[in-house]
């Protein structure tokens, strides 16, 4: 564990709180109550992940996630994002639901839905940052007022570089976090602070000579060791992309109508990954494998009201419809497929129509 630096003391917040090797100890034990399963410290240098941040955005890999280069290099130096930090208290938690039916099986059966895993459950942002915030008040009870910032996903930030630094796994070759023994089926969130904490090191690499993650994808996203083109890949097609799902990826995407796991799933690694404990994360609604006609008959109405508090929400009820429409293309070709893909034929949104028009030409039904 490294030292703290005496102008780190001197520029934290004027309280008279002085053990901060303490604080730390009790900040672990106190995010272990709250239902963290991991918990890790790390000052703000992040130079050589800004670098592969930048040559990641010049190669134009993000797509049309403009967000990640809209805010210059806040994302990559947190004293700029928040001013005052100095070191960020980094954390995980297990999301993959005890109760859902086996991955594999789902994927192979071509009428049923897959929803990536971590979006079965109530949506972990406003949970982590509401345990993040109690965290934090637990800090500021001990060690007095503190300046603090909570995050996750919900802000430019460089969360997996800065658990690696924190200790809490490393990157692999799919560009997720690992941890080698509890896998990577976990979120993460950050809490920026102006607290002289000790960093703990980071963690080792163990991806080694695997390539598992890079063979299985469906898409070949994963262009190289570390290297993901955002643009190839199913997660960004059916979450991030507002628009027409390219045609040469629709077949590869499958049943997938939320995400894909494949780079996770297939990892060596998650033979040890850990089942979430939460209740809020449990399956809801029976998304962990439902018929797909069953989830393309529902109304905006139906969407919006399942789907409220759901990560899912996010695409709307058109990228609902569109992810869908692109499953039932790719599924078994039965009256009931047909007749429920013809029944959106005319939808009134032109993206909806185009994506069901292809379904039912891979049917033969037009």
């Amino acid at each position: 564990m490294s030292t703290i630096m005496a102008d780190e003391v001197e520029s934290c917040m004027s309280t008279p709180f002085s053990d901060f090797t303490g604080l730390a100890e009790d900040i672990r034990a106190w995010a272990r109550d709250l239902g963290f399963d991991g918990v890790g410290i790390t000052d703000t240098q992040l130079d050589e992940h800004e670098a592969h941040l930048i040559n990641w955005l010049d190669a134009g890999f993000h797509g049309e996630m403009h967000f990640m280069s809209r805010h210059g290099r806040k994302r990559s130096r947190p004293e700029r994002l928040i001013p005052g930090t100095i070191r960020i208290i980094s954390v995980r938690m297990n999301y993959q639901p005890p109760d859902a039916r086996d991955e594999e099986e789902v994927l192979s059966e071509r009428n049923l839905a897959y929803i990536s895993r971590y979006a079965l459950g109530r949506d972990y942002h406003r949970l982590i940052r509401k345990r993040l915030q109690q965290l934090a008040e637990r800090i500021t009870a001990k060690a007095g007022p503190f300046g603090y910032r909570a995050f996750t996903d919900s802000a430019p930030v460089l969360e997996r570089a800065l658990a690696e630094k924190a200790g809490l796994g490393w990157i692999g070759k799919h560009t997720n976090l690992i941890n080698r023994t509890s896998g990577s089926w976990f979120f993460l969130g950050e809490l920026y602070t102006d607290l002289p904490l000790p960093p703990d090191g980071p963690a080792e690499n163990h991806c080694g000579t695997c390539s598992t993650c890079m063979e299985v994808c469906p898409t070949q996203a994963i262009i190289a060791p570390y290297r993901l083109d955002a643009r190839r890949c199913i997660s960004y097609h059916t979450i991030e992309l507002k628009g027409t799902i390219p045609v040469e990826f629709r077949q590869s995407i499958g049943n997938r109508i939320f995400g894909c796991d494949d780079c996770q799933l297939f990892c060596p690694w998650n033979r040890f990954g850990k089942k979430a404990t939460l209740a809020e994360f449990a399956v809801r609604h029976r998304l962990d494998a439902p018929d797909l006609v069953g989830l393309f008959s529902w109304s905006e109405e139906d969407f919006l009201g399942k789907m409220q508090g759901s990560a899912i929400r996010r695409i709307g009820y058109e990228g609902w419809l569109r992810n869908i429409a692109v499953a039932l293309g790719n599924a078994e070709s039965t009256a009931e497929v047909i007749q429920a893909l013809k029944a959106r034929q005319h939808h009134p949104n032109e993206m909806v129509r185009e994506h069901v028009t292809w379904a039912l030409r891979q049917h033969a039904a037009l």
